[in-house]
């Protein structure tokens, strides 16, 4: 098989929230299927990720405040994000209320990482490689 592209889908609670929370990283909402809504998509750049309320796949919050305490108990899905300033992208989730759950720093893999967490409980790690 050689992929031609790969497109996550998220379980989520509530679309429209979940189309407003993706704003706030300045993500846009392509389209949304169904009335009221059961799924859609929102994108940044070349990358999507499909949302579907209530199904294909889990979700689920841990009761841990930091993601970097013990990652086996998040419930939700977990994805990188590749970007150019992890900084700059903290500020925004800190001015956008968006729960920062590892703040920005240089890890011994050679990435700049920050984690945030969506209301569902997906994790997304926000990195950017190191200059070695």
């Amino acid at each position: 098989m050689i992929a031609k592209g790969l497109t996550p889908i998220l379980n989520v609670s509530n679309i429209e929230e979940t189309f407003a929370w993706f704003a706030k990283l300045g993500w846009e909402k392509v389209w949304a299927y169904g009335d009221p809504p059961g799924f859609g998509c929102v994108r940044s750049g070349n990358c999507q990720i499909f949302l579907c309320h209530g199904g294909q796949g889990g979700r689920g919050r841990s009761d841990l405040a930091s993601t970097s305490e013990d990652d086996s108990q998040e419930r939700g899905v977990w994805m990188s994000i590749w970007v150019e300033d992890v900084d700059a992208v903290h500020r925004e989730c800190v001015a956008n209320g968006i729960e920062v759950t590892h703040p920005p720093t240089d890890e011994p893999w050679n990435v700049r990482e920050m984690h945030v967490r969506h209301p569902d409980g997906h994790v997304f790690r926000i990195s950017r490689g190191l200059v070695a």
